[in-house]
């Protein structure tokens, strides 16, 4: 009896101290969660960089995952409006539906572009809050850092000191390196490229880009070949340097109009896990600015 009294009272500090669960709607929350959290959070990532986040399907798998969360990490401004909603509903979990402290949406710590005028559906896949894709300037994933530090405390008052104490180490770090990013993408202040999605919209704002042109006619919307064979047109006029692609797009457009135009298309990660280098937030921008330098005159 002794024995079992003893297992008992280790166990408990033990179950008391449980890390958190953290379910991230995408690859770049989950690796801030990881770096701020550490060994107190469990996250579980629901897509990967090769994956279109606003096309996923609502699997079991990820209904059982948003039930025993603690914590939703997501993008937010309707990124995954097509999804999440469901899996939210199908979960069941009262900690984290909208409104309630396990439910984060990272878009609601920044100030968001390309607010349309009007909404309209036959624009294509218009967000009515703006552009989504915060995490392409890292200065937004800062921003973000700092308000997910304070709600992990709010959830874990008893790791409260922890989460502190993680995030200012990673702030210092992540500091550090945008300083010197910030200072090696002196090349690209007005440099002209084309995307194919408004993926890169806030990449592009933070190292002064200019987008010439489009891919996509409409947000969501695969060109045609005319479409492309106007813009290949257009660049006879305004050159472009690049043509951005996000990891999981698919290349045909890029690639058709960077044969026909003779500028390079360039395959960003986009996100952690966009390709082997961007294995964590500092590797993405790290890749990200070597690929774009290599483009700058």
């Amino acid at each position: 009896m002794n024995r079992m009294l003893i297992a008992c009272l280790l166990w408990l500090p033990l179950a008391a101290h449980a890390a958190l669960n953290v379910f991230a709607c995408e690859p770049e929350w989950g690796a801030l969660a990881r770096e701020i959290g550490g060994s107190s959070v469990k996250v579980y990532t629901a897509t990967t960089a090769l994956q279109d986040p606003h096309r996923i399907e609502a699997r079991p798998s990820l209904i059982a995952q948003m039930r025993r969360a603690d914590l939703v990490v997501c993008s937010g401004a309707d990124l995954e409006a097509g999804w999440l909603p469901l899996l939210l509903r199908e979960a069941g979990n009262a900690r984290v539906q909208p409104g309630r402290p396990g439910y984060f949406e990272a878009t609601r710590y920044v100030t968001l572009l390309e607010k349309p005028a009007t909404l309209d559906r036959a624009q294509g896949d218009v967000h009515a809050a703006g552009n989504p894709h915060i995490h392409t300037d890292p200065r937004n994933i800062a921003r973000v850092g700092a308000a997910l530090a304070a709600r992990l405390a709010e959830i874990d008052p008893a790791g409260a000191a922890t989460y502190q104490a993680q995030w200012q180490a990673f702030s210092a770090r992540w500091n550090e390196a945008l300083a010197g990013w910030q200072a090696r993408a002196a090349p690209l202040k007005n440099l002209p490229v084309v995307v194919q999605h408004k993926s890169f919209s806030y990449l592009l704002a933070w190292l002064g880009m200019v987008e010439v042109a489009t891919l996509e006619p409409k947000p969501g919307v695969e060109p045609s070949v005319a479409h492309l064979g106007r813009i290949a047109a257009q660049l006879q006029a305004t050159p472009a340097r690049a043509v951005l692609r996000a990891a999981y797009h698919s290349p045909r457009p890029a690639d058709w109009l960077s044969q026909r135009s003779g500028i390079p298309a360039l395959a960003l990660p986009y996100t952690v896990g966009g390709n082997a280098r961007a294995g964590d937030l500092f590797g993405l921008f790290d890749d990200t600015l070597d690929q774009l330098l290599k483009a700058a005159p």
